[in-house]
């Protein structure tokens, strides 16, 4: 996979990242809100699969939020949090239950790769209003239902998503592919659950490097070519800045 990245992206050679790697512009965006004093949530945080990779390079770098802030907060209903090497805390969640911190105790809020998982859009976002300071912030990664990835994701039961991804991703371990709901997923869904009256929305489309491509340098280029051709509308990942009023 690597030496198929190089082939397309020979920039990663200097310094271990593409262009348009969307975890980089995440987390760049992130950074240039965080303040040492600050809390921060990572809602959804997993394990930390990018920690547990062979190579700690850049990208692990700067996803790493600890000893960046005074506290992280890892919260995720899978028992990989606790496997989560750079937390300051931890908790096991129920995603029926209210996130265990006080209200207005947290500056920021990250979700990477979570909202296409919510069950429930409008208690999500309740409780990212109540846990939130005002004038915090939360940032998300997350597919944009309309782009490639999301539109194959829906059009697969979410039981054969695992085999599926075994193939395209052979990097993705099984323990970190979970059902997906794709109703929090489109710029109008935002706009919807994330009301103006208590909400500054600085969300985007952006397309990234392509994923899901195996070993394949033709199906690699079969999605960079799209990416490039297809309409905003369409394009693969929904970027989510979100300002409490």
């Amino acid at each position: 996979m690597w030496s198929v990245l190089a082939k397309f992206r020979p920039e990663i050679m200097a310094g271990g990242f593409a262009h348009d790697d969307g975890l980089v512009s995440l987390y760049q965006r992130v950074h240039a809100l965080l303040r040492s004093d600050m809390t921060v949530l990572d809602l959804g945080c997993g394990r930390g699969e990018i920690f547990h990779q062979q190579q700690q390079d850049y990208r692990a770098s700067i996803a790493r939020i600890q000893g960046k802030v005074a506290k992280i907060v890892g919260v995720d209903v899978d028992k990989g949090v606790f496997d989560h090497p750079h937390l300051d805390e931890r908790h096991l969640i129920d995603k029926n239950k209210p996130l265990p911190l006080l209200d207005t105790s947290v500056d920021i809020v990250i979700s990477d790769w979570v909202l296409e998982h919510i069950d429930d859009p409008a208690q999500f976002v309740l409780e990212l209003k109540r846990v939130l300071k005002p004038g915090g912030w939360f940032c998300a990664r997350t597919p944009n239902r309309w782009g490639y990835a999301g539109l194959a994701a829906r059009a697969l039961p979410n039981a054969a998503h695992s085999r599926v991804l075994k193939i395209l991703m052979p990097s993705r371990s099984e323990q970190d592919v979970f059902p997906t709901r794709y109703k929090l997923n489109t710029l109008r869904d935002i706009k919807k659950f994330f009301l103006p009256d208590t909400w500054n929305n600085f969300s985007f489309l952006q397309n990234t490097t392509p994923k899901y491509f195996g070993r394949s340098a033709f199906i690699f280029s079969l999605i960079d070519i799209y990416q490039r051709v297809a309409p905003k509308y369409f394009q693969t990942n929904l970027m989510v800045f979100i300002q409490k009023k």
